[in-house]
């Protein structure tokens, strides 16, 4: 299997059957091996920096009912909320005095936040912070609706494939979702001049090795600038609600490969890492990450925001302690960067 990895550092693509290979082969000590090389591509192109982004979940509500998502339209245990304008410019002042350069605005697919809003919002942050990256997601939108939002200041665009697999994709979601829409968004987005986030839940229901090997073949047709993996994690009041988790040692082998494969991508250390191991994060960076996203949402919403159970809200992961985050970057040896952390060209 190291031949394997060797070939993905030297640029080398794998075939589907490759691919399976390594995934069903995985072994501790074939994960050590492969988080070295990931370090030191990580390093290669980013040294020992960790980028962070001022996380702003400005709204719960969804339109969507996505069987794995404890936001879900048909989930009436949630208790909404949507932030207001001006709640959205208090948190990007409150991050921008931490030292945060990019602002990610992620909520539920949310109707109420149309493009007039939306655009309203962004104007807003690129005319105060227009040293700042501005990072949407806000999932499935018209080219259209992206373009207006590209105009009005928007960098960066968040949206996770979920399953390369269509098979697999309608097992999660209801049949009113389509993953060739989804796919095509992707594409639309990267067309238009975004910075294009894609990625993937690791060990979700029904999920297999041949899935995932779908999914690295996708992603590197596709050549995001970003790629944000992390495990599933099931959230009681779904369908999936007793379906067992992924696994954090799954998580952080394709984090490696997935650097190895884009070695110049921006990589996450999830909050969801952080949620199945206190540390998680340290884990993820180690593995080949190299970006962390603190919570800038304000304290009363927090909690609401629950993608899944168990989520950390508070300690490392309010963006107020950025020097606790800070001090556990230096304990293995990497230090939070302060400037926008675009991603840089091969």
């Amino acid at each position: 299997m190291k031949e394997l990895i060797c070939k993905l550092e030297q640029n080398e693509s794998l075939e589907k059957d490759e691919w399976i290979q390594l995934i069903t082969e995985q072994t501790p000590e074939l994960s050590a091996f492969l988080f070295e090389k990931a370090r030191s591509q990580a390093q290669k192109y980013y040294g020992n920096r960790i980028y962070t982004r001022g996380l702003i979940e400005f709204s719960n509500y969804c339109k969507n009912d996505c069987y794995y998502c404890g936001i879900r339209r048909g989930n009436g245990c949630v208790k909404r909320y949507r932030l207001s304008e001006d709640n959205i410019m208090d948190c990007c002042a409150t991050g921008y005095k931490l030292g945060f350069r990019t602002f990610v605005l992620q909520g539920g697919e949310d109707p109420w936040f149309n493009d007039d809003r939306m655009c309203r919002i962004v104007g807003r942050i690129r005319h105060t912070y227009p040293d700042c990256a501005i990072t949407l997601s806000l999932g499935e939108r018209s080219a259209e609706s992206y373009k207006r939002l590209y105009a009005a200041g928007a960098n960066r665009y968040l949206l996770r494939h979920e399953t390369a697999n269509f098979s697999h994709y309608h097992t999660l979601h209801p049949k009113a979702l389509s993953p060739e829409r989804r796919q095509r968004c992707l594409y639309n987005l990267k067309s238009i001049g975004y910075q294009v986030g894609t990625g993937m839940m690791v060990g979700s229901p029904g999920q297999t090795a041949e899935h995932l090997a779908e999914d690295l073949l996708f992603m590197k047709a596709l050549e995001p600038s970003m790629v944000g993996i992390g495990p599933f994690i099931p959230q009681k009041d779904t369908p999936f609600g007793k379906k067992r988790a992924g696994t954090l040692e799954q998580t952080l082998f394709l984090i490696g490969l997935i650097r190895l494969m884009l070695p110049n991508a921006l990589i996450p250390a999830t909050t969801a890492l952080g949620t199945i191991d206190p540390s998680g994060r340290e884990k993820g960076v180690l593995a080949g990450a190299n970006v962390v996203m603190p919570n800038l949402s304000p304290l009363t919403v927090r909690k609401k925001y629950a993608l899944y159970d168990n989520k950390i809200c508070t300690g490392d992961e309010a963006a107020e302690c950025r020097s606790c985050l800070q001090k556990r970057m230096r304990r293995i040896g990497y230090n939070l960067a302060v400037d926008r952390g675009d991603a840089v060209k091969k």
